[in-house]
């Protein structure tokens, strides 16, 4: 384990209940065989987050029986419908007292960026004021990392579907962006025409059907589950 891995913890979204999709709870949402949620929380792992926490709102139980979601801490926002810096609050709250100096935060609903651009930016990490961003010809995006010196700013102005964007926004000048357009394609599900983007199919890789990462050697494969009052 290096410094960085033991320093920044995986944060994913994804509570989302899908409005604009019928219904559909995006972390169930299906690509090449297997839940959202597990492609996430693979590639934060393979960017190099030991500790993953997954916050989880719309069909949380479902969720949780469908996904193998081994090692992770799974934060259940019961507000989830309020947006998604409801559940980015809850998320970096969960962090607290765990040692994490940083937050490596993702959105379960773009499968295009995946663990080259999430390694890019947590390689933005020096120390718990970092703050980076990916960057997309230029346009700051997803992933983000929030010290967490930054934590308690974030969740005072996360409200609605804005997340960290006030709170980065008041300090541009602040945020290293991590260009990543070459390795990602930033593109969000959320609409039915969005759905186009998912592929349909087992995880083949060289042939062979891939099944989700395990946590590493050494690591827990405890699920541990954190419900959060309303």
């Amino acid at each position: 384990m290096t410094h960085t891995e033991d320093q920044v913890a995986g944060l994913l979204l994804a509570a989302g209940g899908g409005r604009r999709l019928g219904g559909r709870p995006k972390a169930l949402l299906t690509h090449r065989g297997r839940p959202l949620v597990e492609h996430a929380v693979e590639a934060l792992r393979a960017a190099g987050c030991t500790r993953v926490h997954v916050v989880l709102g719309a069909a949380a139980d479902a969720v949780r029986e469908r996904a193998r979601l081994d090692g992770c801490v799974l934060v259940v926002n019961p507000e989830w419908e309020r947006g998604m810096g409801g559940s980015l609050r809850a998320g970096l709250h969960s962090l607290a007292g765990t040692g994490a100096r940083a937050a490596l935060v993702s959105l379960v609903d773009q499968p295009g960026i995946g663990d080259r651009a999430l390694a890019r930016v947590l390689a933005a990490y020096e120390d718990d004021t970092s703050l980076a961003s990916a960057a997309y010809d230029g346009r700051r995006g997803h992933p983000v990392l929030l010290g967490a010196a930054h934590w308690a700013g974030v969740a005072a102005t996360a409200t609605g579907d804005r997340g960290a964007r006030d709170y980065l926004k008041a300090r541009a000048e602040e945020i290293r962006p991590v260009e990543c357009g070459d390795v990602a394609r930033p593109y969000d599900i959320d609409t039915v025409d969005d759905l186009a983007h998912l592929e349909p199919g087992p995880p083949w890789v060289n042939g062979v059907a891939r099944r989700a990462t395990l946590p590493r050697s050494g690591e827990s494969r405890y699920q541990q589950t954190i419900e959060l009052p309303r």
